[in-house]
């Protein structure tokens, strides 16, 4: 089997990533399936600690920071996420290293049969059963698993971590997850386990009264950032921002104090707070986490096409939100980092998204509009998207690819303008594997 016979394979299983799920509920994803192939592989999952960390918007920023911090103070690391930007790899990772090709193939050609005795097997429990025994096999200590979707019913939800986190939440994918605020909650909530401590970032009040009444339920000790835990920002450039925490009614030996990220936006800030709680959590389970390394971890920690700044001439921002939420939080981090600025926005989406009410937080600030699609399976048709656009009061180019878009962007560019690209993680792959190719720059390891 070749890298790429192992990719087809692992797609052509029911796959939720490329086609909609029409159904969020234990006949569709049903957590049984995992735990089968789990069993058969040796219960991986249980050989080593865990972080599990859930969240409509920074669960991924948030998992890189603790992941980073748990390496730099000594800890042999996994770091599972998704989904990826440019290839495969990135979505299972050991000690900061992408998995190998060579790797992943070994763990499809040994899964294959296993998956032939579980009917039903979708790609992300495969994926899940694959990284969860590499992770043992590598001698992993502690893994941070970001949760792929939802929270109750997802795969990564077998494991019994040493704290749960649970990351802003927003209204997203509601047609399966709730039409309401509370009932998303209830969904991520779903991975608080029976005494196991919770760290929440700050949430909307009808959130975190779902938090608190599950947590009370599991006896689950809550820890609640913007309560428990207080973060003040501090001085800002385009290399990254500092910021100063600390724990309301703090004994000693916590991790309060100053602290620097490379990650931009005021709402990284949160996410910083966030991890910096669950690793106290840690430290209070018997974790030896120095505030040192807590320091460096968090200074050293990469988390790519989150505000990402790819050129200052021309400027070129790249960003993956994908709900008006985040939406609207770039659209604030950009007139704080570049105030007065304007933008062309290069603007693509999926077609499961709130792509009117995205538009709707971002064309105040863009001078003009280019819609493009990425390559993925269910991104939107950029006449669709242009028909979306005059609907809420935009005109828009029609760009036929992301290649074509930034190109049009290029030539659009007036003084003092920069460009956006946004609205879709896949969106924003493409634009800096084209933005590296066109000024000659290094392309990022890719599956392409």
């Amino acid at each position: 089997m070749t890298y790429r016979e192992a990719i087809e394979y692992l797609h052509s299983l029911t796959d939720y990533e490329k086609r909609r799920i029409e159904r969020y509920s234990p006949q569709t994803l049903d957590l049984s399936r995992v735990e089968r192939l789990l069993a058969m592989l040796g219960d991986p999952h249980r050989a080593y600690s865990s972080v599990h960390i859930a969240g409509t918007k920074g669960k991924g920023s948030t998992s890189a920071m603790v992941e980073s911090v748990l390496r730099v103070a000594g800890y042999r690391t996994g770091l599972y996420t998704s989904p990826h930007l440019h290839t495969f790899r990135e979505r299972i990772r050991v000690g900061g290293q992408l998995i190998s090709r060579e790797e992943v193939v070994a763990l499809v050609e040994e899964i294959q049969p296993l998956v032939a005795q579980v009917p039903g097997v979708t790609t992300f429990e495969a994926i899940t059963a694959m990284a969860f025994a590499y992770f043992a096999r590598q001698g992993v200590e502690v893994l941070v698993a970001e949760v792929g979707l939802g929270g109750r019913l997802d795969a990564t939800n077998v494991l019994l971590p040493e704290v749960s986190v649970i990351t802003s939440l927003s209204l997203d994918h509601t047609y399966l997850l709730g039409n309401t605020l509370p009932e998303i909650a209830r969904e991520k909530a779903g991975i608080v386990k029976p005494g196991v401590p919770v760290v929440t970032a700050p949430q909307r009040p009808e959130a975190l009264y779902v938090l608190e009444e599950v947590s009370r339920e599991r006896n689950a000790p809550l820890v609640e950032v913007g309560r428990d835990w207080i973060w003040e920002p501090g001085p800002f450039d385009l290399e990254g921002q500092s910021f100063t925490v600390h724990r309301v009614g703090e004994g000693e030996d916590t991790l309060a104090g100053e602290y620097w990220i490379p990650l931009l936006g005021r709402h990284q800030l949160e996410n910083g707070a966030t991890a910096i709680a669950a690793l106290q959590v840690l430290r209070e389970r018997g974790f030896d986490l120095p505030r040192s390394a807590v320091e460096e971890g968090l200074r050293r920690v990469e988390w790519p096409g989150r505000l990402e700044i790819l050129s200052t001439d021309p400027l070129v921002v790249v960003d993956c939100a994908h709900n008006p939420y985040s939406a609207q939080v770039l659209r604030s981090t950009l007139e704080t980092w570049f105030p007065g600025r304007r933008w062309v926005l290069v603007f693509g989406a999926s077609s499961d998204k709130d792509i009117a009410g995205m538009l709707r937080a971002l064309l105040p600030i863009a001078d003009y509009l280019i819609v493009t699609r990425s390559e993925h399976p269910r991104a939107t048709a950029p006449v669709e998207l242009a028909d979306i656009a005059a609907s809420v009061g935009g005109g828009a180019e029609v760009a036929v690819n992301t290649q074509r878009a930034l190109q049009r962007a290029v030539e659009r560019l007036e003084g003092g303008e920069g460009i956006l690209v946004t609205g879709s993680i896949f969106l924003v792959a493409e634009a800096r594997e084209v933005w590296a190719e066109r000024n000659g720059h290094p392309l990022p390891e890719n599956d392409r």
